[in-house]
């Protein structure tokens, strides 16, 4: 095993995320490693009044074991990256639930959660206004400020019986799949 710098680790990580994030027929001929970049960059907290929703901090951690594995590293190579999980990890792990859940193909959903987002927009080059406009996106979904409908969040529901925003996020995943099939 040849010894890789940090810069190139983490290159390579994201380069292994980015098939996770979208499927080849979304916006196909389109760019968005800059919003990957961006992402990956934000750590994922949670609030403290719903600590269960650490557990997806832990399910998108997961995804850096798999990734040493896959590339025959030491567990710990990706330790310099911190504690945390990052927004795209986070977004990536989710997708990874769903899919199971729903059935489809991860980065289909994981696509699907950044339109919900509307990122999709957000193709490269972004610019200072896009970035800012990107950071905003990923506070609101991180401080939970998006409406009690989930619009703004990852899971948007037409019919709300709950304020999503007081909601671990696996739930809000499971009421907003069981909405989508009821539509359909």
């Amino acid at each position: 095993m040849t010894r890789r710098s940090k810069e190139t680790l983490r290159e390579d990580y994201l380069r292994w995320l980015e098939p996770q994030f979208r499927e080849e027929t979304d916006n196909p001929g389109k760019s968005y490693w800059d919003l990957i970049n961006l992402m990956f960059e934000r750590e994922f907290g949670w609030v403290d009044s719903i600590p269960k929703d650490e557990n997806r901090v832990v399910d998108g951690r997961d995804l850096r074991l798999y990734f040493t594995r896959e590339q025959n590293l030491r567990p710990s190579a990706l330790d310099f990256l911190g504690p945390g999980s990052s927004f795209l990890e986070v977004l990536i792990a989710l997708s990874k639930h769903m899919a199971f859940i729903a059935g489809g193909s991860a980065p289909g959903w994981a696509w699907h959660l950044v339109t919900n987002l509307e990122l999709d927009r957000m193709s490269d080059p972004l610019s200072v206004p896009k970035r800012k406009k990107v950071e905003g996106i990923l506070d609101t979904v991180i401080e939970r400020t998006y409406s009690p409908s989930g619009q703004g969040g990852f899971f948007p529901l037409t019919w709300p019986e709950e304020d999503m925003t007081q909601i671990e996020l696996w739930y809000q995943m499971n009421i907003y799949v069981s909405e989508l099939y009821s539509r359909r």
